[in-house]
């Protein structure tokens, strides 16, 4: 039952003058289109794939060795038994494999539920989620270890094993893969990013340091990819969180707290600031909400009146 069907009016009438930005907004694997294989493939191709678009929503797959994300996860399997997968895999319910927009494929990432602390690892071979902001699809078999088959949702941490994807991703594309670690224990990282509303941003600075000289490089021992998804549900703290629908994100406060007055007949509106890199963003929230259904009750609503990239969050 929709909670907020006056107050949809209600917006509908004053008009929504602002819209909001987030990451990327997901879509639904019945959107999919998926053929059979005669060929069983165990890894399956190495694929990153080039910028795509779903119902109007553009999506940018790329390497992302420092990608960690909290949200909502959702599971599938019937219907998608024995089909193929994104990247030429065949897709079985009962491996510990799983979906995802923009990762490359094969990865490995870290699932955590964020409800009842419950880890574990998967393998990424497979595009989507594309309904309702979820931000991963894992397999019938990793939503029943997670302990979120029943429910069919859960709050989740997803985070990228860097080592165990560089060597997936080596062992699809047929090359020898030995992992490197530098001495002086210096990491290059990709600078933190976020979409901002009808603000453009100034052009990035560039360095002109001088290069450190390369330092000796040391061996590790690797392992065998079989042991990468090895079931193993690990038992992690958790803090208690929060869902919230963001419905924008601003360098401007005063722009943040006109979108946040325009959407105060939807509920609690509050402005959060967050620091991304060396800028400050002003994210204006929804909530904190009672559950996944109510999110995406809102979610619809700020979708139908123009806000097309507002998305759930997890916090």
């Amino acid at each position: 039952m929709n909670k907020f069907p006056k107050i949809a009016a209600c917006l509908t009438v004053i008009g929504l003058g602002l819209s909001g930005c987030a990451e990327i907004e997901l879509a639904s694997h019945a959107t999919k289109t998926i053929t059979r294989s005669d060929t069983p493939k165990t890894i399956g191709r190495y694929k990153v794939g080039s910028p795509y678009q779903v119902k109007k929503i553009w999506y940018y797959p790329a390497v992302d060795y420092g990608y960690s994300e909290t949200g909502i996860a959702s599971w599938y399997g019937p219907g998608f038994d024995g089909k193929q997968t994104a990247n030429g895999e065949i897709y079985d319910q009962y491996a510990l494999t799983a979906a995802h927009r923009t990762l490359p494929m094969p990865s490995l990432v870290r699932v955590t539920n964020l409800g009842n602390g419950r880890s574990i690892k998967l393998r990424i071979n497979d595009r989507g989620p594309f309904s309702n902001n979820r931000i991963i699809d894992v397999s019938r078999r990793a939503a029943q270890l997670l302990g979120f088959e029943l429910q069919g949702t859960a709050k989740v941490k997803v985070e990228i094993l860097e080592e165990e994807s560089r060597q997936l991703a080596a062992q699809a594309q047929g090359k020898d893969y030995t992992p490197q670690v530098a001495s002086n224990e210096n990491t290059t990282l990709a600078a933190p990013t976020e979409t901002v509303t009808a603000e453009p941003l100034d052009a990035p600075a560039t360095s002109s340091a001088a290069t450190e000289p390369s330092q000796p490089i040391q061996t590790a021992k690797v392992e065998p990819v079989a042991n990468f998804t090895d079931g193993v549900v690990s038992q992690t703290p958790v803090a208690p969180t929060s869902i919230y629908v963001q419905a924008g994100s601003f360098l401007q406060v005063h722009n943040a707290n006109r979108l946040r007055a325009r959407l105060s007949p939807l509920g609690t509106a509050q402005v959060a600031d967050a620091a991304v890199g060396e800028r400050t963003f002003y994210r204006v929230r929804l909530g904190p909400l009672t559950n996944v259904q109510e999110a995406d009750e809102l979610l619809k609503i700020l979708h139908d009146n123009g806000y097309n990239d507002a998305r759930v969050v997890v916090d």
